[in-house]
């Protein structure tokens, strides 16, 4: 870990030698902060999703509306957090202006003369953006989600199989494994 501003920042956990704005297939998982239970409830092995798990649920939909290059295959919404597959299907380039341009969930201010390639972190960031802006609004004051997320490079078909099974029997496997220290941030 390095110090910045007398903190300790951690690494990104982001591969150093890749171009996260690569077309290719990406798992991800991103948490609420502290492991809190913001999204609902798991009840006979199925996700009941509350007010803010819908939120979530509609504005990981919405991605590929403010990304064109996106396209999202299995997702699960959980409790404390969310597993999903994003497919970036070519290089998103957006010629910049000195506008602000509201093309993904969260509006960012954009020089010109660049070009603009999208990330995956973008990507991800204004979805958990959209999430936070929600929540703010509604009654949901303390929502708040674990800096950064987890990705994986997906290699290759069987292990894209592998992952939409693993998301597809998260919520069957909750009870079992939600406690399991190596599934809980310490």
């Amino acid at each position: 870990m390095k110090l910045f501003n007398n903190r300790y920042r951690s690494n990104s956990p982001r591969l150093e030698v890749w171009d996260y704005s690569n077309p290719w297939w990406y798992f991800i998982t991103t948490n609420t902060k502290n492991q809190k239970h913001w999204f609902g409830n798991i009840v006979n092995e199925k996700m009941i999703l509350n007010d803010i798990g819908k939120c979530a649920k509609k504005s990981w939909l919405d991605i590929p509306n403010h990304y064109p290059s996106v396209e999202l295959d299995s997702f699960v919404i959980m409790p404390n957090h969310i597993h999903g597959i994003i497919i970036i299907s070519e290089k998103s380039i957006t010629r910049k202006s000195n506008v602000i341009v509201d093309e993904g969930h969260a509006p960012h201010l954009q020089s010109s003369e660049d070009l603009n390639f999208h990330t995956l972190s973008n990507i991800v960031g204004s979805f958990k953006s959209a999430v936070t802006k929600y929540a703010h609004k509604n009654s949901f004051k303390g929502f708040k989600w674990q800096r950064s997320f987890y990705d994986r490079i997906i290699r290759n078909e069987r292990e894209l199989h592998n992952i939409q099974k693993y998301i597809q029997q998260n919520p069957m496997k909750w009870s079992i494994e939600k406690d399991l220290p190596e599934n809980l941030e310490i």
